[in-house]
């Protein structure tokens, strides 16, 4: 079986398998912008950071909508969506990962295993088991 054929086989895999691998596009943008940002401002965190983030998140949107769904969606219905899942993931990283790890933090875990691994790997797998479906089956429905 040729790879084009596993691919078209196992369509939804496949996606999935690019979702995840193409994400990496919008966090090399953040990671550009931010180092751009701050040696341009020489450190003006939450302006570099939430230009960095507005960024990544337009890079990552055009991404997933063309390469990975390969969507005709409606730009001006889709991309109202879009903003809209943007703002659940950076609400749901910001405040309420965050605020889970404190309550283990409380609970007696340790609080560099909370920090370090805890929170950033929730926050990971939240934004991909919210992100995934939402963008395949709301936001760029392929055709």
């Amino acid at each position: 079986m040729s790879f084009k054929q596993w691919t078209e086989d196992h369509q939804a895999l496949w996606e999935f398998i690019l979702f995840n691998v193409l994400s990496n596009v919008s966090t090399i943008a953040r990671f550009v912008v931010t180092w751009v940002g701050t040696a341009i401002t020489g450190g003006a965190g939450t302006v570099v950071v939430f230009l960095a983030e507005l960024i990544a998140q337009v890079v990552n949107y055009f991404v997933q909508m063309k390469f990975v769904f390969k969507s005709t969606a409606d730009f001006s219905k889709s991309a109202p969506k879009y903003a809209v899942l943007a703002v659940l993931i950076i609400v749901m990283n910001s405040f309420l990962v965050p605020m889970a790890g404190n309550m283990l933090i409380g609970a007696g875990v340790a609080e560099s295993l909370v920090n370090n691994v805890v929170v950033p790997v929730a926050g990971t797998l939240l934004a991909v088991v919210i992100s995934f479906p939402l963008l395949k089956f709301w936001i760029a429905p392929g055709e």
